[in-house]
């Protein structure tokens, strides 16, 4: 019984998935509607953030499936329909990001601030010696001498 459950929770879960793009809105063409699904997959959902246009059933997620399909119709190649959709949309509708100027601190951050946290731990642990002794004076090292034993030999 609960492998059922399991199971019809799993079709549930997929058939939202499934019916995403909707038989109505696919073109006509098969090899249009090929590279339709092939750049809708590489465009994110801006509601559900962690899915592809092609697999989310929200309505924007639609709509921009149906841009995609009308510039494609139009005669538009894969990148300028990505880039129409990146301008109206930026740079977030993008599930694979572009390495630009506008994001290199999202790319380039992470290891600058590993690099930092080295260099400051590194500054701490060289920083941080034993003080130095300082010389005893005579009459310090007559006192040590009076309360340390003296190995005579025998």
């Amino acid at each position: 019984m609960k492998a059922l459950r399991s199971v019809l929770i799993a079709a549930l879960a997929m058939s939202a998935v499934a019916f995403a793009v909707e038989p109505e809105d696919q073109l006509a063409d098969p090899a249009l509607e090929a590279r339709a699904r092939a750049i809708s997959k590489d465009l994110r959902c801006m509601v559900c953030q962690s899915q592809s246009v092609d697999d989310s059933p929200a309505p924007v997620a639609k709509a921009l499936r149906q841009m995609v399909r009308e510039r494609l119709v139009a005669g538009d190649d894969n990148d300028e329909v990505i880039e129409a959709v990146r301008a109206r949309y930026g740079d977030e509708v993008l599930l694979k990001p572009r390495f630009s100027a506008a994001n290199m601190v999202l790319w380039i951050g992470p290891f600058l601030a590993l690099i930092a946290g080295f260099y400051v731990a590194w500054r701490f642990i060289s920083g941080h010696k034993p003080p130095e002794a300082e010389a005893l004076t005579a009459e310090e090292r007559a006192a040590l001498d009076a309360m340390l034993p003296r190995n005579k030999p025998d």
